[in-house]
């Protein structure tokens, strides 16, 4: 009789016992789900009460392998294999220096003379003095001397020439006589290589009053369609 009743006590208790999630997946399953649940909302519940995080988080974790993973399954602290890599890893991370543009080599050529933080790193106010100093001993003055004379070769001004008279090109100021005059200045006029180069012989050969070389058959005091106007703009202007 002791033993019938010693079997369903056994049970009982068995049924009272706390058991733990065999691993990570045992979460997840609709029986541990709803048993959350029932615990959250201060419900009763039926099976195996659930476990605090207290008593998950204590226990053991698997031994890692050899190549330093854990076991799948198991519980493992990220946490604790994160701060232990990082700690194989520590003294050994080196930090680049950052490189100004003029001593890059790739950069060569880009100033950055107006970058204060760039330039204060390079130079002092006792390098500035003997920048300015040098600079000062280099300077050249260049003293100012006085402009050449128009017509100090020897020959007729044509630009004097051209701001001391005032009539048009066609106005007949000086009197020309002959035959065929116009005829005769397109030959002569022809010999010149401009029209400024006949006026200055006409000029050096008794012009505008005389015409030795019948370079002026209007009168005008003008050679080979020589015109003053361009001269006299460039004064008024």
């Amino acid at each position: 009789m002791r033993f019938s009743l010693l079997i369903p006590a056994i049970g009982l208790l068995a049924a009272c016992d706390t058991v733990a999630p065999v691993s990570g997946t045992d979460f997840n399953t609709p029986a541990y789900q709803a048993q959350r649940e029932a615990q959250l909302a201060g419900q009763g519940f039926t099976g195996n009460p659930l476990l605090g995080p207290v008593d998950v988080s204590e226990q053991p974790l698997g031994a890692p392998g050899a190549d330093g993973t854990l076991p799948s399954g198991d519980n493992a602290d990220i946490a604790s294999a994160t701060a232990a890599a990082l700690a194989s890893t520590s003294g050994q991370a080196t930090i680049t220096p950052l490189v100004s543009p003029v001593e890059d080599p790739i950069n060569t050529g880009i100033s950055d003379e107006q970058d204060f933080e760039a330039v204060s790193g390079r130079r002092t106010i006792e390098s500035d003095a003997a920048r300015i100093e040098q600079n000062r001993q280099t300077y050249e003055v260049v003293t100012p001397t006085a402009v050449p004379q128009r017509g100090a070769e020897g020959q007729p001004n044509i630009v004097q020439y051209a701001l001391d008279t005032s009539n048009p090109v066609g106005t007949q100021l000086y009197s020309r006589a002959g035959f065929n005059l116009q005829a005769k200045a397109q030959r002569n006029c022809a010999r010149y290589p401009s029209p400024d180069q006949a006026q200055i012989e006409f000029l050096a050969n008794g012009g505008p009053q005389r015409d030795r070389k019948g370079l002026d058959p209007d009168g005008d005091g003008y050679a080979c369609s020589w015109d003053p106007s361009p001269f006299r703009s460039a004064v008024s202007n």
